[in-house]
């Protein structure tokens, strides 16, 4: 698997990579994918002659179909004005339309306050959302009083929890032989009784996370995302039945 991380920090080192280590660390913890770190500042004159011409240069196109394809990425940017920095936002004006359609993103933001706490929310996920990616329910945001406090290391390893778990395609189960009088297939020396416990285990890891796949899913008028399997594709429920299910438990 491939993990590539998007910083947009100007200077060197910058608070941005740092954050942006961070998070790669903390997902690297759950997973064995291999990094690959894109410094935006390296990039910064690539980006405006493929906005100018509409042709990116060979060090951009390599960038861009990195990020396609990508089994996850971490996106981080500085906060300019109360918003991600335009260097940032310019990359992805010029990444193809679909390269994120269905990819786990964890974003992360940093700023010299904590005023700005919020830009992940207002800025981030709107943009990220828009480009049809699966952007992950922890955010990061690290002010400068942050550093080396115990809430940003917790937050930086649920969020690198929450992007490995994605990352990782579900595995397929066996469907068990529910033929009257059928046992389990069992490997030697396992009684009937073990496979009937694994088997049931199997079963309870396939089942669907609702409560984190509605935590995550763009919301619709019509419906919320309840599957998560990118096997299965995503499956839109009506609020009405979704509603009518959670009053039956």
């Amino acid at each position: 698997m491939k993990l590539i991380v998007v910083s947009a920090g100007l200077s060197s080192p910058s608070s941005t990579r740092l954050l942006a280590d961070r998070l790669t660390a903390a997902t690297l913890r759950h997973t064995d994918a291999e990094p690959e770190v894109i410094e935006l500042r390296d990039l910064a004159t690539e980006i405006a002659q493929h906005l100018v011409t509409g042709f990116p240069p060979a060090r951009l196109a390599t960038a861009l179909d990195a990020v396609a394809a990508a089994d996850g990425l971490i996106a981080v940017t500085p906060v300019f004005a109360a918003s991600y920095s335009g260097l940032f936002k310019s990359f992805f004006d010029v990444i193809d339309k679909d390269a994120l359609t269905g990819k786990p993103v964890l974003l992360g933001a940093t700023g010299g306050t904590a005023r700005h706490s919020l830009v992940t929310e207002h800025a981030l996920r709107p943009l990220f959302t828009h480009l049809r990616a699966l952007v992950l329910p922890t955010a990061v945001y690290a002010a400068s009083q942050d550093w080396g406090q115990e809430g940003l290391a917790q937050r930086t390893a649920r969020a690198g929890a929450e992007l490995a778990r994605f990352m990782t395609p579900t595995p397929q189960h066996a469907t068990p032989d529910t033929t009257p009088g059928a046992t389990p297939d069992t490997a030697p020396g396992t009684t009937p009784d073990t496979a009937r416990a694994h088997a049931h285990d199997a079963a309870a890891d396939a089942a669907v996370d609702v409560d984190t796949a509605a935590a995550i899913a763009p919301r619709s008028l019509t419906g919320a995302v309840t599957s998560v399997d990118p096997a299965d594709g995503f499956q839109v429920v009506p609020f009405a039945q979704r509603l009518a299910a959670l009053g039956a438990r």
